[in-house]
C-alpha cells in the first residue's frame, strides 16, 4: 500500500492526547508548490500525521502545524526558501487527532516549489530548542510579539548560545541529529560526515586556543608599564630597561593586531574557515538524508496506482544529493586556501614570539647587572617566562589543529 490508496488504515492512537511513536530510523519527505500546498509526501508522513492522503494532496502545509511553534520559526523557514536558500529547523506537528512528533525539517527550493525531508531528533541541542521555543510563543501571545520580531529573538537566543549566525545553528542541529541517529539505529556515519564533523570541532578548538592566547597577551600586557616604573626608580641605570619595556610592548601590540586579523571579520581567516566548513558540513548532511529517502521509495512504488510522480520525487532526491555534494567540495577549496593562509600568518607570530624571546634574554642579563636591585626585574622576568611558554603552547596547538583540518580537507577532496 501507499500513501495514495484511500483504503490505508491510519495507525492505532490514543485520542489527542501525547506523542506519535516515531522510530529513530525513520524518515519522510513532503514536495509543495511554492505557497506550501502539499503535492506529493509518501507513506511514513501519511502514517505519522493520521491523514489519509486525498485530505493531505492540495492541502496547505500548515494543515500540520501545531499551535506551539512560533511564528517566528516559520518567518524564518519561509524567509530563506523564498529566498532559494536551504533551510533546517526543530519543527513540533500536530496530527489529525490532535496529538503532536517532532522533526528536524531540513528543506530547499526546486524548480515550481520545494522539497522537504524530516527525521525524528533526539539531542541536547533539541531539548534546549523546546524550552526556547515556549518562551517564544508565550511572548508571541503574551506581548504580541510579531513574527519579524520573534525571529530577531530567535537569532539573539541562538547566538548567545554560541552560534554566530542560524547558518551555523543549522549544521551543528543536522550535524548532531545525524550522529546521534547513527548511535540509536546502530548505523555508522558517512566517512564524508565524520570528516566534516572533525573539521567542525577542530575549527571550533581554534578558536578556544585563539582566545585564550589573547587572554594570555592581556594579562601580560602590564609587563611593559612594570617595567618603566621600575627603571625610574633606578634612575640612570635604568635606561635599558626603559627601551627594553618599549620594544617589548611594541611586540605585544603587534601579537594582539595577529590575533585581531586572523579572528575578527567577515574577512578573516577563521571565519572563512568556520563558516566554509558549516557549509560543507550543513551540505553533506543534507544530501545524505536525500540520498536515503530516494532509497526508501520502494514501499511507496509498489503500492501506488500511478508511480510517475513518485517516481520523479525518488529521481529528484538523487540528484539533489549528487548536487548537494558538489557544492560541498567546492567549498573544500575555501577551507584548503584559509587553511594554507593560516599557516603562513602563524610563521609571523612565531617571529613575534622569537622578539619576546630576546627581550626576556636582556632582561635577564639587565637583572643579573643591578645587583641587589634586579630582584624586581626578576619577578618580571618569571612573568615573561611563563607568558611565552604559554603563547608558544597555544601556537604550536594552533598548527596542530590546522593540519587535522588540511589533511581532513586533502582527504575529502580526494574521494569523487
Amino acid at each position: 500500500m501507499s500513501q495514495h490508496d484511500s483504503q490505508l488504515v491510519s495507525q492505532t492512537r490514543s485520542s489527542g492526547v501525547g506523542e506519535v511513536p516515531f522510530e529513530p530510523g525513520g524518515m519522510f519527505y513532503s514536495r509543495t508548490d511554492e505557497r506550501g500546498v502539499i503535492i506529493e509526501g509518501n507513506s511514513v508522513f501519511r502514517r505519522i500525521s493520521g491523514y489519509m492522503w486525498e485530505e493531505l494532496k492540495g492541502a496547505p502545509h500548515k494543515l500540520v502545524r501545531h499551535p506551539d511553534m512560533p511564528k517566528g520559526v516559520f518567518n524564518l523557514f519561509w524567509e530563506r526558501l523564498k529566498n532559494r536558500q536551504e533551510v533546517s529547523a526543530y519543527v513540533k506537528n500536530r496530527t489529525k487527532d490532535g496529538r503532536f512528533y517532532w522533526v528536524l525539517a531540513v528543506a530547499w527550493p526546486i524548480k515550481d516549489g520545494y522539497l522537504s525531508v524530516r527525521i525524528k531528533p533526539h539531542t541536547p541541542l533539541f531539548h534546549e530548542v523546546q524550552a526556547l521555543y515556549a518562551e517564544l510563543r508565550k511572548a508571541e501571545l503574551e506581548e504580541n510579539v510579531s513574527p519579524a520580531r520573534s525571529t530577531e529573538a530567535l537569532l539573539e537566543a541562538l547566538q548567545a548560545k554560541g552560534f554566530e549566525d542560524y547558518d551555523a545553528f543549522m549544521s551543528a542541529a543536522l550535524s548532531l541529529e545525524l550522529e546521534e541517529r547513527s548511535k540509536r539505529t546502530n548505523v555508522p556515519l558517512d566517512p564524508r560526515q565524520l570528516r566534516f564533523l572533525t573539521m567542525s570541532r577542530t575549527i571550533a578548538q581554534i578558536r578556544d586556543e585563539t582566545d585564550e592566547m589573547t587572554e594570555i597577551i592581556k594579562a601580560i600586557r602590564t609587563v611593559p608599564m612594570n617595567m618603566r616604573i621600575l627603571a625610574s626608580r633606578l634612575e640612570n641605570a635604568g635606561g635599558p630597561i626603559s627601551a627594553i619595556s618599549v620594544n617589548y610592548g611594541s611586540m605585544l601590540d603587534e601579537m594582539a593586531s595577529w590575533v585581531r586579523d586572523f579572528m575578527d571579520g567577515k574577512d578573516s581567516t577563521y571565519v572563512r574557515m568556520r563558516e566554509t566548513i558549516e557549509r560543507g558540513q550543513f551540505l553533506v548532511g543534507a544530501a545524505i538524508m536525500q540520498r536515503e529517502m530516494s532509497l526508501l521509495f520502494e514501499e511507496d512504488l509498489k503500492g501506488a496506482p500511478d508511480t510517475t510522480a513518485l517516481s520523479e520525487d525518488k529521481a529528484t532526491l538523487q540528484l539533489e544529493a549528487d548536487n548537494f555534494r558538489k557544492l560541498a567540495q567546492e567549498s573544500l577549496k575555501v577551507v584548503e586556501a584559509e587553511a594554507t593562509r593560516l599557516g603562513r600568518s602563524v610563521l609571523d607570530m612565531k617571529r613575534y614570539v622569537t622578539g619576546l624571546s630576546s627581550t626576556r634574554m636582556m632582561c635577564k642579563i639587565e637583572s643579573a647587572a643591578l645587583n641587589g636591585s634586579g630582584d624586581s626585574l626578576s619577578g618580571i622576568v618569571d612573568q615573561l617566562d611563563a607568558g611565552q611558554d604559554e603563547i608558544e603552547a597555544r601556537l604550536a596547538r594552533i598548527v596542530e589543529l590546522n593540519t587535522i583540518i588540511q589533511s581532513n580537507t586533502a582527504m575529502l577532496r580526494a574521494v569523487t
